[in-house]
């Protein structure tokens, strides 16, 4: 089952969010800590759908929690307009949530906590967008340590609930690409460039990451896409990516969260996007948090690791 409808755990999920320090940011391992603790009293329909996700994914390449407590809309602060938080800025129900579910999964890790909202002039490859598409991409596609999982918890819509998640599963588009194109997708390293943040200040480092689109298990094989940052450079490379993306694009999924959903995307076996919406700016704007989680599957743990910690960038080689 892909969407977990939680209207009637709520209750129990609040008794939950309570146990819970208050102001995260100020002391985010123990925060964590604590998360873990309440990860592990669950009401079943939750535990049980998050651990059948942790172990065998599915088809779709996500999982919706839908029905999930959050504040009512005249409770919430304004829509953010800078990152990152501050220290002293009390809980959030959303990002309680993301803090015990994500603990059921594995580690969170990194800045932890992500505020993802509108921003005027954002750069086109980062989550601040809103008016233009941001592009299908696995996140961090290009790092050797790239997250598990992605999630995303809604707080606040956009305001004409326009804004949608689009998710394409490599279980359901492989079917879709011809065979041959598999044959040389698979296992075969392709020219990748970097976000942003990754780029160590240098304008355009180019290509300095190798990424296989196609690799594992050839009869369930892991993704490794990015429709702005891929590279390919031999014809062939071209063809096949491009008969991968068209694969993709058929067999794509739109989620329009709305408060009170988390989403929590495979990232080993999808690509998402965002479609584009219109901010007003008036405080009351899409309003999102995200967290990345990884786990021991795939190699992105080694063990040692704690709920919290900053993973060094390595580009996939």
């Amino acid at each position: 089952m892909t969407v977990i409808d939680c209207t009637a755990l709520r209750d129990e999920l609040l008794d939950l969010v309570t146990r819970l320090p208050t102001v995260p940011r100020q002391d985010l391992r123990a925060f964590l800590d604590a998360a873990l603790d309440a990860a592990g009293e669950l009401p079943a329909p939750v535990a049980e759908a998050l651990d059948s996700f942790n172990e065998r994914g599915n088809e779709d390449g996500y999982l919706l929690l839908r029905g999930l407590p959050v504040e009512a809309a005249d409770r919430l602060p304004r829509t953010p307009e800078s990152t990152p938080a501050p220290v002293d800025r009390p809980l959030l129900t959303m990002e309680a949530i993301l803090g015990i579910v994500g603990r059921r999964l594995g580690l969170h890790t990194g800045t932890v906590y992500h505020d993802v909202y509108p921003s005027p002039g954002a750069h086109h490859l980062s989550s601040e967008t809103s008016e233009t598409l941001l592009e299908f991409h696995t996140e961090m596609a290009y790092h050797s340590l790239q997250p598990n999982y992605v999630m995303l918890a809604c707080s606040r819509a956009d305001h004409e609930r326009r804004a949608a998640t689009l998710v394409g599963s490599v279980r359901k588009a492989l079917p879709l690409v011809p065979e041959g194109f598999r044959e040389h997708l698979f296992d075969r390293k392709m020219p990748c460039c970097v976000d942003v943040a990754f780029r160590g200040g240098v304008e355009d480092p180019g290509a300095i990451a190798q990424v296989k689109p196609l690799y594992g298990s050839s009869e369930d094989p892991l993704l490794g896409y990015d429709r702005e940052l891929l590279a390919p450079e031999d014809p062939r490379d071209v063809e096949a990516v491009a008969a991968l993306s068209k694969a993709l694009d058929e067999c794509t999924e739109a989620v329009h969260l709305v408060p009170g959903d988390v989403l929590i995307i495979d990232n080993f076996r999808t690509t998402h996007a965002r479609t584009p919406f219109t901010p007003r700016w008036d405080g009351e704007d899409r309003w999102l948090h995200r967290v990345y989680i990884r786990t021991d599957r795939h190699g992105q743990l080694s063990g040692g690791e704690h709920a919290g910690d900053v993973i060094a960038f390595t580009p996939r080689a």
